[in-house]
């Protein structure tokens, strides 16, 4: 009914909501609808934060990789550097026979230029002597007959080829067979091996004294040489640049079944300790060159590079004390042993009132290998 005055606003009231909780359910609404309009944002940081971390493995991928490759570089570049330590040590240190360069020294001769040759190219006989500079009884051959092989040699009757060995360096230890057969071919390059040959059997130690293996020791003895111990020659020796030439040498020995050392042929038939039933003597050795070259004409063709054959020992190549050699090398006529004054070598036996000697081929102990 109307009273006079202006009818009242309708009223609405929300379906299922009482009019005490009207506000706080319009509350609920508005919050809900600042709820759905943040969701978004949220799923957009998700994703970032996923890619991020993605990023982030990629890059410890990457790392992982650059260690392995540096890891992998590394190793080759160690194992190249330990096997160039090893081929640099290899003809030094030891190593199989044979191994490490060949170097063979300066007017190296014959099957696979292992000896050494000493007197006329042209000579009709060829005296082949195999030794070791620690050997007893090779000392006691060279002391013995140094002189008559010299004198035939410069007359050209004789030619002799040297063959090194290191017999004693296997069977007593060491390693100075090795290292005076090297310092013998650098002596050889420098033209003065005959000369530095006899200056170190002349003053050839005790046998299981193993001196040789000290350089210092080899350069003493070629001062005792003129004009051999040079820088050069010093650094040929420090180097062991023929090692491996020395070591090949050694391997054909023991390849040629020969019994020991000295192992000496004249014309390839051996003449030490005896031939055809006569023992070496200074008379039979020169006698049997001469059967040998009947009717032949003395060799003319020294090599002009060569010092060969010297005219005499030097003098100050005398045997030091305690040498297998000391006493003296014999004079021509008196073997060592012999009644005649001579002293025999380790090793030796003497025929009464001759002058020729056993000097069986030696190796440890003065035993025939």
């Amino acid at each position: 009914m109307d009273r006079g005055g202006a009818p009242a606003s309708p009223r609405f009231v929300a379906v299922g909501v009482s009019e005490k909780n009207r506000d706080s359910a319009g509350n609920a609404g508005h919050a809900g609808h600042a709820g759905n309009t943040a969701g978004p944002g949220r799923r957009g940081s998700a994703r970032e934060r996923l890619q991020a971390e993605r990023e982030r493995e990629k890059g410890r991928d990457r790392r992982r990789r650059t260690l392995i490759v540096s890891a992998a570089v590394v190793g080759v570049l160690g194992l190249a550097a330990v096997a160039g330590l090893i081929a640099a040590n290899a003809g030094r240190d030891g190593g199989g026979p044979g191994s490490g360069p060949v170097a063979a020294p300066t007017g190296a001769a014959g099957k696979d230029d292992l000896a050494i040759p000493v007197g006329a190219t042209d000579a009709p006989s060829t005296l082949t002597v195999w030794e070791d500079f620690r050997c007893p009884a090779c000392a006691q051959f060279e002391n013995a007959l140094r002189d008559t092989v010299h004198e035939l040699e410069r007359s050209g009757q004789l030619k002799v080829e040297y063959h090194l060995a290191t017999i004693i360096d296997g069977n007593m230890g060491g390693s100075g067979s090795l290292n005076a057969a090297n310092a013998a071919a650098c002596a050889q390059d420098a033209g003065k091996f005959a000369e530095y040959h006899d200056v170190l059997y002349q003053n050839q130690p005790a046998e299981q004294d193993d001196a040789f293996a000290g350089d210092e020791k080899l350069f003493e003895l070629a001062g005792r040489v003129p004009g051999l111990n040079t820088p050069a020659f010093r650094s040929c020796v420090a180097e062991g640049r023929h090692d491996g030439w020395v070591k090949k040498s050694a391997q054909a020995f023991r390849d040629g079944d020969f019994k020991g050392t000295p192992t000496v042929l004249l014309n390839g038939e051996s003449v030490f300790p005896s031939k055809g039933g006569e023992q070496i003597s200074l008379e039979n050795f020169k006698k049997w060159v001469a059967e040998a070259n009947k009717g032949k004409r003395p060799g003319t063709a020294f090599p002009s590079a060569q010092s060969s054959a010297p005219a005499s020992a030097p003098a100050s190549g005398v045997p030091s004390e305690g040498s297998p050699s000391a006493g003296g090398s014999p004079s021509e006529g008196s073997g060592p042993g012999t009644s005649g004054g001579g002293s025999s070598s380790s090793g030796g036996s003497s025929s009464t009132g001759g002058s020729s000697f056993s000097g069986g081929s030696s190796s440890g102990g003065g035993a025939v290998e």
